[in-house]
This record gives structure tokens, C-alpha cells and sequence, in this order.
């Protein structure tokens, strides 16, 4: 029902910036609280951000807090990841996810998209 499609990966320098896109279909974006996750080569997944249904709080990994920026335009069915000050530990594919359990405590993802290279470099 619902579809997530990640765009924005790409290679940059250490200290530049990428923002990355995810569009959903199928159910309006505004229903559910949307996530970023990372996995690097040979790593687990990881959580990166989390934004809440209206926008109205937003969480971080400490590892991205204060660079990392997670949003949302409802209107637009689409959530977004401004990275600034890239490190070469920020490179991996990064994908979005949406938590449709409308419970403000869940933390679990119920659709994925397939991910979007990001590549830092010294």
C-alpha cells in the first residue's frame, strides 16, 4: 500500500553536503512518522533520524545530531535528509522507512525503500 523511493545519494567531499529525498505512493505521507537508516559495507543497519507525522519533533542518532536534518513536506508526500559536514563514516546506502502503528511510542518500520548510495570522501 505504501511505496518509498530514496533519491539525492551521490559522492561528495568530507565537510560537503547531500540532501536526500524520499517519495512516498500509494497511502498519503502524512499518516505515518518516517525514518532514515544507514548500513555501511560489512555493518548493521542504523538508525539516522526520525520525524513524527505533522513534523513536529524530530530525533537523531548521536553520531549525526547537529549536521543531520530531518523534514517533511506533506503536501509533496515526500520526507528529506539535508547532510552537512559529511564525514567519510556517514558513507553507506541509506534508506527510508515509515512506522504506520500511530503509536508514539512504536519504533518499528513497516515499509522500506531500496536505499540510496551516499559516498564521502577525505
Amino acid at each position: 500500500q505504501v511505496q518509498l523511493v530514496e533519491s539525492g545519494g551521490g559522492l561528495v567531499q568530507a565537510g560537503g553536503s547531500l540532501r536526500l529525498s524520499c517519495v512516498a505512493s500509494g497511502r498519503t505521507l502524512s499518516n505515518y512518522a518516517m525514518g532514515w537508516f544507514r548500513q555501511a559495507p560489512g555493518k548493521e543497519r542504523d538508525f539516522v533520524a526520525r520525524i513524527t507525522r505533522s513534523g513536529g519533533t524530530k530525533y537523531y542518532a548521536d553520531s549525526v545530531r547537529g549536521r543531520f536534518t530531518i523534514s517533511r513536506d506533506n503536501a509533496k508526500s515526500t520526507v528529506y535528509l539535508q547532510m552537512n559536514s559529511l564525514k567519510p563514516e556517514d558513507t553507506a546506502v541509506y534508506y527510508c522507512a515509515a512506522d504506520t502503528s500511530y503509536k508514539p511510542s512504536n519504533r518499528e518500520y513497516d515499509y522500506w525503500g531500496q536505499g540510496t548510495q551516499v559516498t564521502v570522501s577525505s
